[in-house]
């Protein structure tokens, strides 16, 4: 059992400092065994129920080392660090022309809409396509040897453009969500450009928005694996849902951390974690261990928006390509915000009032500045990220130069989430 083995590896002492994060996990752990628990929540709350993630008892295990600092990870992972986009440069060009070429529509002005932020310059980061590359090398499978040296090659260029394919739908659903979150919030900046809602108007953001979709439903039905489709199908249903949750709070919701923290998997971390599960399927591997890069990209992704949290209070306009205080503005009330709220209780009325009130934001930001909000957003963040270090310390031993390359590159990024400035 790999599983076990590697997480025998990880220190159980942090375990009980997180337990408010994960108050699911309670002590259900059974070391006699492989025990199945299901998770009713990813933080237990009024809303419904996250039912999906089932986490095998062992995952409790790695767990335990997220009370120590994200930096400390285990030997196995952090010899040499390495540049994670570096490493997969020549692979993500190749996938951006393709990308390019996916989204050509027969209507020139739908065309210019869906190729807005797929053009050259405006790509972003690339960090879905990036992380699920690297998971693809990282998640390796050797194939058989008594088969011909051809076939070989064949099976793995078609395995790696099959996990190829699921970067790409992915990044078209993030896309997607971003030209309709946009016109949600009537933002007119985008990755230091203006929005395509602001430049193109509501209705064609939104079109662009649909035609990415169902490109990127087309593309998947052409991989022809049940369980992968109903894993992307979910995430498309989750960022509704996540919407909608941020649009419809109750006073009550707004200011209670695991709603928000449940919004924020439906809207952020569940796209990235059930594309890195997908990946996982796709190589063939076991359950257990696309639970792990599930939960690699669980935590990545929560980390990733803890961040943007901090960020958009302690960031520029010109650093994170949109206006700073975008949140608050909108009346939405992220981690920071309600980790004041705990220290200072007055700040409930203000949050209460509503926004639309300069002085009100005013009032908060004053109120943020005396708590340790940043920092405890950053501390969760932290948190999280090294949870998902401790997955890839999980990974099914493999010596091959390539994964170890890829697996540190996987802990690297999560380092780079927790100490971004953009």
């Amino acid at each position: 059992m790999f599983c076990v083995r590697g997480l025998a590896r990880l220190s159980r002492s942090g375990y009980a400092r997180f337990r408010w994060v994960f108050p699911s996990l309670g002590s259900t752990s059974n070391n006699n065994s492989l025990q199945l628990l299901e998770h009713s929540t990813l933080f237990r709350s009024t809303v419904q129920p996250y039912q999906e993630v089932v986490i095998y008892s062992w995952v409790s295990n790695a767990l335990s080392s997220v009370g120590q600092q994200a930096q400390i990870q285990s030997s196995s992972v952090v010899e040499e660090q390495v540049d994670p986009f570096s490493l997969v440069a020549d692979e993500l060009s190749i996938l951006a022309n393709r990308l390019r070429s996916m989204v050509v529509a027969e209507v020139p002005k739908l065309a210019s809409a869906a190729e807005y932020f797929f053009k050259m310059g405006v790509e972003g980061k690339r960090f879905r396509p990036t992380v699920l590359l690297l998971m693809a090398t990282a998640l390796n499978v050797s194939v058989p040897r008594q088969l011909p040296e051809a076939a070989i090659e064949n099976l793995s260029m078609e395995l790696r453009t099959r996990q190829q394919c699921i970067a790409e739908i992915t990044e078209m659903i993030h896309v997607a969500s971003l030209l309709h979150d946009d016109v949600l919030d009537d933002a007119d900046t985008r990755r230091g450009i203006g929005s395509l809602n602001f430049v193109m108007g509501n209705k064609l953001a939104v079109l662009a928005g649909d035609f990415l979709l169902s490109r990127a439903c087309v593309a998947l039905a052409s991989l022809k694996n049940t369980e992968v489709v109903s894993l992307l199908a979910k995430v498309v249903e989750h960022l509704v849902t996540g919407e909608t949750m941020q649009m419809t709070t109750t006073s009550d919701q707004r200011c209670s951390m695991e709603y928000y923290m449940q919004k924020t998997y439906y809207k952020t971390a569940s796209l990235i974690s059930n594309s890195c599960k997908s990946i996982a399927l796709l190589a063939g591997q076991t359950s257990e261990v696309s639970v792990l890069a599930y939960e690699y990209g669980k935590n990545l992704g929560l980390a990733f928006q803890l961040i943007d949290d901090v960020l958009d209070f302690t960031g520029t306009s010109a650093s994170l390509g949109k206006g700073s205080l975008s949140d608050i503005r909108h009346g939405i009330i992220t981690a920071p915000i309600l980790f004041a709220m705990e220290e200072y209780p007055e700040l409930r009325d203000i949050v209460d009032q509503g926004f639309d009130n300069s002085a009100n934001v005013n009032l908060a930001i004053e109120y943020l500045g005396k708590s340790s909000g940043i920092q405890k957003t950053r501390e969760l963040a932290a948190k999280h990220a090294s949870i998902a270090s401790a997955a890839v310390d999980s990974f099914p031993e493999n010596d091959d130069e390539n994964v170890q390359r890829s697996r540190r590159a996987l802990v690297e990024l999560t380092h780079r989430v927790i100490t971004r400035t953009k």
